[in-house]
């Protein structure tokens, strides 16, 4: 059980945190003052045998763990003072395990990093051996170009023992790269040991310089991880150095590692500036929702497809309102976008669908006509239409179509013409949709409530929950009442979530749909769960899912904080946060 470590902020496997000293440390950050008060007790990882693998571990002054292997209680015969610090194991990714260490120091960081596949490697095996509340600590590694790659792999302290090494060498560290000093002639930096200027700057003001770049680094770091921010920071940042560029991509193809560490929505934009945001865990993971959980319930309509459109959500702009005015609510609106692939308009304000900013130039690359058509494609596979009206522009959208329904027997029926809202191309579209059936306001409003539901709790949740149910409000303040009056669900409109009354939550619970449950010791929540008071929690769990509390003394409904594994190991900090609880 950690004493010391706590978890502040999430950001994918990034965290913000704390190591509660008299002086409180930041992570992620360095941990050069942390081994300094502590003394001889911190094991130094540059004094262990080359090929060591053992667990050293560190437990001033308190009760060891129980279950602690033999091989480690070995580690506590020597007496260490009387300090009040966090306690450290020396582990590597192969002995990596549950000590009751506040942080673990990776043994031989060094031979790791500079390796894309090797480091990404070693992170996850330890990340999923040690408890989700202990620090990880990378030592001797860290520089200004490499510190946000390692932090967003997962990693919460450094130090600058590297980046001073490297000063004392001549070598100027940048958050680009490096330089030789001698090859400078003015110094690319205002820091303190620069401000002497070019003709006074020596190694000594070089390490100086080294450490407090590396420092301003990790705040940035820090406030990026605050903002919800770091992917988009590292997705530019690790293009500097070769094997940085590397280990982001191998991370990306650790789906299950950044997945649960993921959180379902986020209150800031996700910026898609480059082919890699195709890759990131919140596009994937919609795209997947999207191909696996969405019921067609708007029948007997074709399908339309139109581009997507800079404003948010798009039925909002000026463009889509042209396009449901040529419509007339005849057909299924899906919306074609990169990064994302298709938006059933069900699904419009469900993140990142109306929380991200892309790039345009009017032309897609090989990659997002790759990504798009095969999203597509999965979509068709799931749903029935009788035909496709495709209200597209002819470069990139129509590669997409054409090549999603290359193997199909499913018209399509083209409609633009310069482009989707000139006179010409919506009275196309007008043409096009001429005898189909108008969508009742009623019905798409169903349809949008009973959507949300599969997509945040399951496939089929809708049906379970929602099958008796009458609408009340009007979009995007939908909400699902009982046939007896009784509210059991409304629509959160700045993330496209769902949010369960008790009522609802007890049919969730209740009905054939898993339930994502957090089950609490013997006391009635107020306000908040926090960490020592859980008992259990569902693995499937996703910092800001929708969660059942099930406890002897209470049932509630509220938001999960972070992810499932974190819930159920955590030991500090907010868990639930519980909007409605009663007593049993």
């Amino acid at each position: 059980m950690t004493e010391y470590f706590e978890v502040l902020d999430r950001d994918g496997a990034a965290r913000r945190g704390e190591l509660r000293l008299e002086d409180p440390q930041r992570t992620p950050g360095l941990a050069d003052d942390v081994v300094e008060d502590a003394g001889s007790a911190w094991i130094a990882e540059r004094d262990r045998p080359a090929g060591d693998e053992s667990v050293v571990t560190v437990l001033p002054n308190r009760a060891m763990p129980s279950g602690t292997p033999d091989r480690v209680q070995d580690a506590f015969a020597t007496d260490y003072p009387d300090v009040e610090f966090p306690s450290a194991a020396v582990v590597s990714p192969r002995t990596a395990e549950d000590v009751g260490a506040d942080v673990y120091v990776l043994s031989g960081a060094p031979g790791i990093v500079g390796h894309g596949a090797a480091f990404v490697d070693a992170i996850v095996e330890m990340k999923r051996a040690i408890p989700d509340d202990a620090a990880l600590y990378l030592p001797g590694v860290a520089t200004p170009a490499n510190v946000a790659t390692l932090v967003y792999a997962g990693v919460d302290l450094v130090d600058a023992t590297g980046a001073i090494v490297e000063g004392t060498r001549g070598t100027y560290l940048t958050t680009e790269g490096e330089y030789d000093l001698d090859d400078l002639d003015e110094l690319p930096c205002s820091c303190s040991a620069c401000a002497v200027g070019i003709d006074s700057f020596d190694r000594e003001a070089c390490a100086e310089h080294n450490r407090n770049v590396l420092a301003a680094e990790l705040a940035r770091v820090r406030r990026r991880i605050r903002d919800g921010r770091l992917r988009d920071y590292v997705e530019g940042q690790a293009r500097h150095v070769a094997w940085l560029t590397a280990a982001f991509r191998e991370l990306d193809g650790e789906w299950t590692y950044l997945e649960e560490r993921t959180p379902v929505y986020r209150d800031d934009l996700l910026l898609s500036a480059s082919e890699d945001t195709l890759h990131r865990v919140e596009i994937q993971r919609y795209a997947n929702r999207v191909t696996s959980r969405f019921e067609r319930r708007l029948t007997d309509v074709p399908l339309l497809l139109v581009p997507c459109s800079a404003k948010k959500p798009y039925s909002d702009s000026q463009s889509h309102r042209q396009f449901q005015e040529a419509a007339r609510y005849r057909a299924h609106v899906v919306s074609m976008t990169s990064p994302i692939g298709v938006v059933p308009q069900e699904l419009e304000l469900t993140y990142p669908a109306q929380h991200y900013d892309s790039v345009v130039t009017g032309r897609w690359s090989a990659g997002e006509i790759e990504m798009v058509a095969d999203v597509l494609s999965a979509y068709l596979d799931r749903t029935d239409y009788p035909r496709i009206v495709a209200h597209l522009p002819e470069h990139g959208y129509r590669d997409v179509v054409e090549r999603a329904v290359a193997d199909r027997d499913l018209p399509v029926q083209y409609t633009v013409g310069d482009h989707p809202t000139t006179d010409e191309s919506l009275s196309n579209l007008q043409a096009a949709l001429e005898g189909e059936r108008t969508i009742r306001v009623q019905e798409r409003e169903r349809a949008t409530l009973a959507a949300v539901a599969d997509h945040h709790l399951g496939a089929g949740a809708a049906d379970a929950l929602f099958s008796d149910v009458t609408m009340r409000g009007r979009y995007p303040k939908l909400q699902a009442i009982s046939t007896d009056g009784e509210q059991l669900a409304a629509l959160v409109p700045s993330y496209g979530t769902i949010s369960l009354t008790l009522a609802g939550a007890r049919r969730w619970a209740e009905g054939p749909v898993p339930t994502k449950t957090v089950r609490i010791d013997d006391f009635i929540p107020h306000g908040s769960v926090l960490a020592p008071g859980i008992v259990d929690a569902d693995p499937a769990i996703r910092e800001g899912d929708e969660v059942v509390v099930e406890g002897p003394s209470a049932f509630g409904v509220g938001r999960a904080a972070a992810h499932g594994r974190a819930l159920a190991e955590s030991t500090r900090g907010v868990a639930v946060d519980v909007r409605h609880v009663t007593e049993r």
